[in-house]
């Protein structure tokens, strides 16, 4: 099998590339722009090393491979594979350059830390893929286990059904929902992943397709809070990447609520009620005040044990 991949993957690497240059906005800063695109540590869909990010993708026109990098006061775009014309018209959106923040600088005085943050902050962008499945499939691995195991089984699933992704850097492509569909429970299980989340993966790739059709993030939501085993929690973790959603909030996070609680009116802990009422001078941008507070490195006092790091593949 390694061997019949590593000859796919060197196929690849003789397609046309197609490049673009882009003007990101004053003081933008790129790495922690496009950092959410990636799972923590290792993602094989995608690398940000040295001033680059390497991004796979399952395009509608094929597979395609995006490569941003600053160069000078530019950012450069260049995509690999058949789909690389789809993924170099998309590349300022993933790049966050598409972020509309016009307004957010009056909203955030509303606040003395909001608007400390959104000056410390303000080159950074919320990118928009304009992609459904590949993070909707994190987002129902994150669901209810620790950032540790989901991204375990993402690998492991990225591995197991992904396929060599265009271009000169080892990558795999994210996952085709249509595979996904076709596998049955048990064979997700040695991936770490229980019958829960496996039959809320298994609903949302039968239905990928509509999925992607979405317009706006408003009726991605509703397509996909109406799929059992899919919340508003896992809704807005995807159209907050998709659709670069400034307004998204995590509603059942299990720590956003404490921290937001904390950050904006010094109380240790807050339900997602209280959470939504002192985001509300912020409604438009309340995804954004959330993302803020999270790279400001706030968060409440912790009480008691963590929530321990166990393997679904050993049960």
């Amino acid at each position: 099998m390694l061997v019949k991949r590593r000859r796919a993957w060197h196929s690849f690497r003789m397609t046309a590339e197609v490049s673009r240059r882009l003007t990101p906005p004053e003081r933008y800063q790129f790495a922690a722009s496009v950092r959410s695109l990636l799972v923590p540590k290792h993602d094989p869909c995608g690398v940000l090393r040295d001033g680059e990010l390497w991004l796979a993708v399952r395009s509608p026109a094929g597979p395609a491979t995006l490569r941003l990098a600053r160069e000078a006061g530019e950012l450069v775009a260049t995509g690999h594979g058949p789909g690389a014309g789809w993924v170099i018209e998309r590349a300022d959106a993933i790049a966050g350059l598409r972020d509309d923040v016009s307004g957010f600088a009056d909203l955030s005085r509303r606040h003395p830390l909001v608007a400390r943050l959104a000056t410390t902050f303000a080159g950074v962008r919320m990118p928009a893929t304009g992609q459904v499945f590949p993070r909707l499939l994190r987002a129902i691995l994150e669901q209810k286990v620790t950032g540790t195991e989901a991204h375990r089984s993402y690998r492991k699933i990225c591995r197991h059904l992904g396929e060599p992704a265009p271009g000169p850097v080892p990558l795999v492509l994210p996952p085709d929902p249509a595979a996904v569909a076709a596998r049955p429970y048990w064979e997700f299980h040695p991936l770490g992943v229980e019958q829960r989340r496996t039959q809320a993966l298994l609903r949302a790739a039968q239905v990928a397709a509509r999925l992607e059709e979405c317009a706006d993030s408003a009726e991605a939501t509703r397509r996909m809070t109406a799929l059992p085993g899919i919340g508003p929690w896992t809704a807005a973790e995807v159209v907050r990447t998709a659709f670069g959603d400034p307004d998204a909030v995590s509603v059942g996070d299990y720590h956003i609520p404490n921290t937001v609680a904390y950050a904006l009116a010094g109380e240790p802990r807050g339900t997602d009620e209280r959470m939504l009422e002192l985001l509300e001078p912020f409604r438009g941008h309340r995804g954004r005040v959330c993302d803020l507070l999270a790279m400001g490195g706030l968060m409440a006092p912790r009480y008691g044990p963590r929530m321990p790091v166990r393997s679904f593949a050993r049960f």
